[in-house]
């Protein structure tokens, strides 16, 4: 069989191109299975199927039956004859010889014609033309295969004039397809503008976190090369003080063995001459004469050593075994001391600095508070305040809105360097009138005061003063809720540790500070400030 004849056979009659996936009815007749079930679906609306071809009848919608002998010889055609295969696009439905491209779709007939058949198709107003398409069925209506002219905007449907004057949209608000269509843009076209808008604060708010990761990583990185160094830092440090105790432990055990050698060359002359005694004594003892007894010098050499002539050198010798009783270790304490201060440091700066901000209706009126909430200066004038339970009344004092009951957190404070000032936590039970009011002097309340250049902690009206020289007027408390810890350093380079206090906390505490009167009754210099 010649190649243009195994095509025509290897054909769909409704596509006109060579089987996919091909599919047979009971009647014989083979289709694409696509475009049986469409001409099938198509049907569904009357309930009566028949075939394309030989229009054999079905009552029910017939089961296709895939044809694999078909579909293998229609496969096998194409691999061998490439140049045969269909043809795309929309093909005229008259020109059944041989499939002729469609210029324009009929929605009246629903037909496509080419140019030969569009020149004598009737022209009259009911046979709308429009571009080539295959679903042609679905622009008429499946009741009154009428034309799809109207919008029903109650039931937004697409309807047609039957629908709209008799059918069920009868009374129904419709509108022209084209203006329900315009419409429908143009509220689309709202959506995808406030789309574009929304995907554009998606995209910044995507740059902005890449941003804080980038800044973070940069942070994180940042803050590894610090504790490395600072770790470095430290290893040298022990170092240094292995070092320099071995050494001093060398030195001192010198020391102490050459003395304890000098003393132990005296005594054991000193036994000699003890021992040299004692045979003179015991030769005296065992003569017979009493005369030469008798006739012995009576000289200090032979007196009773209980008795006046007591050995001089043993209170030196006592002496010197005190003076090497024990190592000298306050070099190695301050080295330590030090060393603690570092390792104080790495864990006080680990952590965010707490947000603190000064509650105004506890501020007591000769304190001026800022707008920002971060400042506190003693003023001679008193403020115009109201009186209540929670301001303090004596002492010019204010205490932080912020409580802390749980957690590990710090904040700085910098302060005038001339006056006189306390800083610290409280309990919110603290006494806000009375001398039980004033800070570290109660049991709810700690502080590291300063006084006439004398820098104290104080709590429970128990006062330890600081024996360092503090320059610096900036200072960070830290405190640890949970190991009851509150500590106080100075900010200097290195960060100082001053003191710490150790308890249990047994309500939730408030940063309190206080400013107070130099000599004379004034206010010189008194004024503090958080530190962000």
């Amino acid at each position: 069989m010649a190649s243009a004849d195994l095509r025509d056979e290897l054909l769909c009659s409704i596509c006109l191109s060579v089987f996919k996936d091909p599919v047979m009815l009971r009647c014989g007749h083979n289709f694409c299975r696509v475009c049986i079930d469409r001409v099938l679906d198509t049907q569904d609306q009357s309930g009566l199927y028949s075939c394309p071809e030989c229009r054999e009848e079905f009552q029910e919608r017939p089961t296709l039956m895939r044809n694999l002998y078909l579909h293998n010889v229609a496969e096998r055609f194409l691999v061998t004859h490439p140049e045969q295969e269909e043809i795309s696009g929309i093909f005229c439905t008259y020109c059944v010889d041989s499939p002729v491209p469609a210029v324009k779709s009929c929605l009246h007939c629903e037909a496509s014609l080419c140019d030969k058949h569009l020149r004598t198709h009737n022209k009259s107003p009911e046979h709308v033309l429009s571009e080539p398409g295959t679903s042609l069925e679905k622009r008429k209506c499946s009741v009154h295969k009428e034309l799809l002219k109207y919008f029903c905007a109650e039931d937004a449907a697409c309807i047609c004039v039957s629908c709209s004057l008799f059918g069920e949209h009868r009374g129904h608000q419709v509108e022209m397809m084209d203006e329900a269509s315009e419409k429908k843009k143009k509220k689309l076209r709202n959506v995808l503008q406030k789309l574009i808008t929304k995907r554009e604060e998606t995209e910044e708010r995507v740059r902005s976190l890449e941003e804080r990761r980038r800044k973070a990583q940069e942070k994180s990185s940042g803050e590894a090369e610090r504790v490395t160094a600072l770790f470095i830092d430290m290893r040298r440090r022990l170092d240094d003080l292995e070092k320099k105790v071995l050494s001093e432990i060398s030195r001192q055990e010198k020391e102490e063995s050459l003395s304890l050698s000098a003393l132990i060359h005296q005594l054991e002359i000193k036994k000699d001459e003890l021992s040299t005694k004692m045979r003179h004594i015991e030769e005296l003892c065992n003569m017979a004469d009493p005369l030469t007894v008798l006739q012995e010098p009576d000289t200090g050499d032979l007196c009773d050593p209980e008795e006046g002539g007591g050995d001089e050198d043993t209170g030196g010798h006592d002496k010197q075994l005190r003076d090497v009783d024990d190592l000298d270790v306050t070099e190695i304490s301050d080295t330590f001391r030090t060393l603690c201060d570092v390792i104080s440091g790495i864990r006080i700066y680990g952590e965010g600095p707490a947000d603190i901000l000064l509650d105004v209706n506890t501020a007591q009126n000769n304190l001026l508070i800022s707008d920002d909430l971060k400042t506190a200066t003693g003023t001679e004038e008193k403020q115009k305040r109201p009186e209540t339970a929670e301001r303090f009344q004596n002492y010019p004092q204010v205490m932080s809105s912020r409580r802390f009951s749980s957690g590990r957190h710090y904040w700085d404070a910098e302060i005038g360097r001339s006056g006189r000032w306390r800083v610290g936590m409280c309990y919110p039970s603290i006494d806000r009138r009375g001398d039980q009011s004033c800070i570290g002097y109660n049991n709810k309340s700690w502080g590291l005061r300063r006084c006439n250049n004398t820098y104290l902690v104080i709590h429970d009206r128990k006062e330890i003063q600081l024996p360092h020289n503090i320059p610096s007027n900036r200072f960070r408390i830290c405190l640890d809720y949970e190991a009851g810890r509150l500590s106080f350093y100075e900010l200097c380079d290195p960060i100082r540790h001053l003191h710490t206090f150790t308890t249990t906390f047994t309500e939730p505490l408030h940063a309190v500070f206080g400013v107070y009167q130099v000599t004379g009754g004034c206010y010189v210099d008194s004024w503090l400030r958080i530190r962000s």
